[in-house]
């Protein structure tokens, strides 16, 4: 089985198109930042991940880590969407919460052929290199799942959403995010144009 992995790859612009942790996120005119359920804090935006079906933007709570229900899909902890390709250009950025991370890092994709899942693909990357953290995640395949019965399904039309990526916390303590030592989940609704992220450790 192969695994496509998400490798760091130095650091990029704030408003890089391709794929990257960090920065500022690209979304459509009109776009409201969005807001923590719990805390009503600005959210704090982790990736920008273009895919064939869009563009996929992750934000999660960071203001009161590990209170504000960031560990499931729709508590209002955390937040992903799915935009069109065309007509994106670069959000407001609120001048109050914890809302960018420390650095913005680009990511370049490597396969592993012999990997039995997404677990086994990181550690031979990091046996091989030497650098465990390098690996950011992974995009596509299947997801790891610790807990199944956690795997959503969208809230628009019911059916289960389809896995678009593993997100680990970060290259190092500048570039990081604060996933409480878990591994972050992103999927897809294409149809209902949706997405979603939840975290588990």
């Amino acid at each position: 089985m192969a695994e496509t992995l998400m490798i760091y790859d130095g650091t990029t612009s704030e408003t890089a198109a391709g794929p990257r942790t960090g920065g500022v996120p690209l979304v459509p005119v009109g776009f409201t930042w969005p807001e923590c359920g719990t805390c009503e804090g600005a959210m704090q935006f982790l990736a920008h991940l273009p895919r064939d079906h869009g563009v996929v933007s992750v934000f999660k709570c960071a203001n009161d880590p590990g209170q504000c229900e960031e560990w499931e899909a729709f508590d209002g902890g955390n937040r992903a969407y799915l935009f069109p390709h065309d007509g994106l250009v670069p959000a407001t950025v609120p001048t109050e919460g914890e809302t960018r991370l420390g650095a913005v890092s680009a990511i370049r994709t490597e396969t592993v052929d012999e990997a039995a899942g997404y677990d086994s693909a990181r550690q031979t990357y990091a046996t091989r290199c030497g650098r465990g953290r390098a690996v950011l995640g992974s995009l596509g395949g299947e997801p790891s799942w610790y807990y199944e019965e956690q795997r959503p399904n969208c809230q628009g039309c019911g059916q289960a959403m389809e896995f678009v990526a593993h997100l680990e916390e970060g290259n190092d303590s500048a570039t990081a995010a604060n996933l409480g030592g878990g591994l972050g989940y992103v999927l897809t609704c294409t149809p209902c144009a949706e997405a979603v992220f939840l975290i588990q450790s």
